[in-house]
């Protein structure tokens, strides 16, 4: 499963270039999809040879265009951005004047002025937000942490709001042999079925396309009923497939 706790936890600086490194395991680490680049090594990209520091960048250039389209692809419970307000970011972003804007999506020039002028404003509103979790984080909180919540989640609310010690104890009780064991019974209660939805994706690599039978051969060594287990993967977010169900993959 990808490491979603990498980009949720990547700083600002490191969100903008889309990678980060690792430093334990000497490489660096796409945050969009998780492709890793081990440092020392030569990679081939389109013909031409780099290091992997170069490598990533030319990578995240070809598979996922620039990491300004990608962050403005995702949910609005991320972003906090309307469609319509992506739209003018994207013109922004190409350089466009107001008047040439406001042909383009209707309107007046002082009305994407004030777009301009709007989101000037949230910067400031992030960045005094960001210092101020950024202090929180000096505290020491341990099991009172939440844990992150995975990007493929669909309408977020306090169902999510899951601190490490709940987490722990939640996994100790339905997974009784060890967490690498069997699930003994499936949760009824929705914070908990996620939990341990969760815990279940460790079983899962992000870079790989399953198959419908190895993703029921791998729910199955946890769960008898693996069908009911991998429903609830598709209906919260965690895994996607293809229309006719035959493909299988880690939602990122």
């Amino acid at each position: 499963m990808a490491d979603e706790e990498k980009f949720w936890d990547a700083s600002v600086e490191e969100l903008s270039k889309g990678f980060v490194y690792d430093s334990v395991t000497e490489e660096y680490v796409c945050l969009m999809c998780d492709e890793r680049f081990e440092d020392g090594v030569i990679f081939e990209r389109t013909g031409t040879f780099y290091e992997a520091k170069k490598a990533i960048v030319h990578h995240i250039r070809e598979e996922h265009h620039s990491v300004f389209d990608y962050l403005l692809s995702m949910d609005k419970k991320y972003t906090g951005l309307s469609d319509h307000q992506k739209d003018v970011l994207r013109f922004f972003k190409k350089g466009l004047t107001d008047k040439e804007i406001a042909k383009e999506i209707g309107g007046s020039t002082s009305t994407i002025r004030n777009y301009r002028f709007k989101f000037r404003e949230k910067e400031k509103q992030a960045k005094v937000f960001l210092t101020i979790m950024n202090e929180l984080k000096h505290e020491k909180q341990d099991v009172h942490d939440l844990i992150p919540v995975h990007k493929g989640a669909k309408m977020v609310d306090e169902r999510y709001a899951t601190t490490v010690e709940e987490k722990d104890k939640v996994l100790k009780t339905y997974f009784k042999e060890g967490l690498n064991g069997p699930l003994e019974s499936f949760p009824s209660k929705e914070k908990r079925k996620i939990i341990v939805l969760q815990h279940m994706m460790n079983r899962f690599d992000a870079k790989n396309i399953y198959k419908e039978k190895e993703v029921n051969e791998k729910l199955k060594a946890v769960y008898a009923d693996y069908v009911t287990v991998r429903r609830y993967l598709i209906e919260y977010g965690f895994m996607d497939r293809s229309r006719d169900c035959s493909e299988y993959w880690v939602k990122k």
